[in-house]
Parts: structure tokens; sequence; C-alpha cells
């Protein structure tokens, strides 16, 4: 049996890749908003469109907070992660609706400016 990991090593894993998913989707916004749209652009969209397909599988949830779950019995939402319980409670929306706004940003762009 393979012993589980810390809540602290859940919770320090699940906030760097949030880290790189919320650059990410910054990045996108940035992009349709400046017209500055490259392979980090392409690469950006690419990997929220991974994160959107990976949460899908696993009922709309991080498969770390599963982790989490198993590894701290008395878990409440926002106990995954090292972010205020607000954000992360609303996180999908709000990253969503920014993704959303970015890429149809990016999308305009490329139709109407090339």
């Amino acid at each position: 049996m393979r012993a589980m990991p810390s809540i602290t090593v859940v919770k320090a894993a699940h906030s760097a890749i949030w880290t790189v998913m919320a650059a990410a989707v910054f990045y996108i916004l940035y992009s349709g908003i400046t017209g500055r749209i490259g392979a980090w652009t392409y690469a950006s969209i690419g990997l929220i469109v991974v994160e959107v397909l990976v949460l899908s599988v696993n009922g709309w949830a991080c498969p770390l907070t599963h982790v989490a779950q198993r590894v701290k019995p008395d878990w409440q939402d926002g106990d995954d992660i090292f972010l205020p319980t607000c954000l992360s409670t609303r996180n999908k929306t709000i990253f969503g609706t920014l993704f959303t706004i970015g890429t149809l940003l990016v999308i305009a762009r490329l139709v109407l400016y090339r």
C-alpha cells in the first residue's frame, strides 16, 4: 500500500499547477487585447483545453481535490489549495470567463486583422 502525501504536499502541488494555469489564462487574455498572438498563445490555449478535458472526466473537480479529500477526512472547499476560499470556490467561473473572453478576442483578431 502506498503512503498518502500530506495535505501540505497536495496543497503545494495544486497551488503550483493553479499558478501555471492562471498565468496561461491571463496570457491568452493579454494576447487577445494586445494582438500579440504567437506560439505561447496557442500553447496556453492548448494547456487550458487539456485542463478542461481532465476536469470533465473527473466530475468537474481537479484530481488533486480527490486526493485532498482522502488525505484530510474533515476536508472542506478550499482545503486543497493555498488560495483564499472565496477565490478557490469560484475558480472555474472566474477563469472560465476570462479564458472565454481571451479566446474570443484572439479569434476576433485572427479573423479581422490577419
